[in-house]
């Protein structure tokens, strides 16, 4: 009975484990989104995460006969990426991100973890040209 108990307790420590890893580290996917940085902060009572949101060039219409704008919100772990980001709010950025399948207080409220600013650019003129800015 002893050894069944041991056999059963490891079993059930191992599939919570393999659980824990899956629901908040596997990577559930990883891409590239482009708009305009809308919003970027640091806030958190505990953990003090860096959240932010990017508006996305068009509309996006789950209902026929409405509008919606398509925004994008993210967490930042990396302070690196962070200062890059503040320092271009409005401009035009594409950023690299990971999909985890939860989210864990430490990392941020969204699933969406942006790893990488690709590239920056000034918000489109009244022509629709871009101009690259120095990073």
């Amino acid at each position: 009975m002893k050894k069944f108990l041991w056999t059963s307790g490891l079993i059930l420590v191992l599939v919570l484990g393999i659980f824990f890893w899956w629901k908040f580290y596997f990577v559930f996917g990883e891409g590239v989104k482009a708009g305009s940085l809308n919003y970027f902060v640091k806030k958190g009572v505990i953990f003090k995460t860096w959240e932010g949101r990017m508006v996305q060039e068009g509309f996006q219409s789950p209902t026929s006969g409405a509008l919606q704008s398509n925004e994008f919100r993210f967490s930042v772990v990396d302070p690196e990426v962070a200062a890059v980001l503040e320092r271009n709010s409005g401009k035009h950025l594409e950023l690299r991100y990971q999909e985890f399948n939860g989210i864990l207080p430490w990392r941020g409220t969204s699933e969406f973890v942006v790893t990488e600013v690709i590239n920056i650019q000034e918000s489109a003129g009244s022509d629709g040209s871009t101009l690259p800015v120095d990073r």
